[in-house]
């Protein structure tokens, strides 16, 4: 009777054995580098990956891309994509002293506003040197941070409509994904034209 069943739990054990080495339990590697970037990114392959889902969902291209008039509606110019006010777009033809009087903001096609505060006009954010091609990392988040434009400590607030007091509630790590995600667009020359004061402002401002 031992003997029996000294010969079936061997049986069994060889089996076993053999069964086991017919199978592949290797498991699929782990890319341990990919995994920590995909974590320090916000769940994305790369910095700039991150940026452009967070330029995409910000709203950013609202402004800064000019508008195509289609059947549909107005859409995106991809040729100017985030180049912000065409450069030779002529203001739209409006009574700017009555706009800025009733406090009204008017505009034509986004990239461009008339309102109590002057005029306006949607800022080139590509990497061309009439964008934000010679910027830094840090003027880019100083500029969201404290409202100024070209990141500079003594030049003028960044005008409206651009939603600055929002953005700048990102964290660092999000506004670097965004300027990374910048640095990687088209370059588009085009110099937008400098914003003008309000018609009612004291000569000299």
């Amino acid at each position: 009777m031992k003997r029996n069943l000294f010969i079936l739990f061997f049986t069994c054990a060889v089996s076993f054995a053999f069964f086991q080495c017919g199978q592949d339990t290797s498991k699929p590697a782990v890319n341990a580098d990919s995994t920590q970037t995909a974590a320090r990114y916000g769940g994305y392959e790369s910095q700039a990956k991150w940026g452009e889902h967070l330029v995409s969902y910000s709203g950013c291209t609202d402004c800064h891309t000019p508008k195509k008039m289609t059947d549909h509606g107005p859409v995106d110019d991809s040729s100017m994509f985030l180049a912000g006010h065409p450069a030779k777009m002529p203001l739209p033809d409006v009574d700017r002293k009555e706009i800025e009087k009733k406090g009204l903001g008017v505009t034509r096609g986004l990239t461009e506003w008339i309102g109590p505060w002057g005029v306006s006009f949607a800022a080139n954010l590509t990497p061309d040197s009439t964008g934000i091609g010679r910027w830094t990392e840090d003027q880019f988040l100083f500029a969201i941070k404290n409202g100024k434009y070209k990141g500079l400590p003594d030049s003028r607030p960044l005008l409206p409509p651009m939603p600055w007091q929002g953005i700048k509630q990102m964290t660092d790590e999000e506004l670097k994904a965004v300027f990374a995600y910048l640095k990687t667009v088209r370059p588009v020359n085009n110099v937008v034209p400098a914003a003008m004061p309000p018609l009612s402002a004291p000569p000299g401002r």
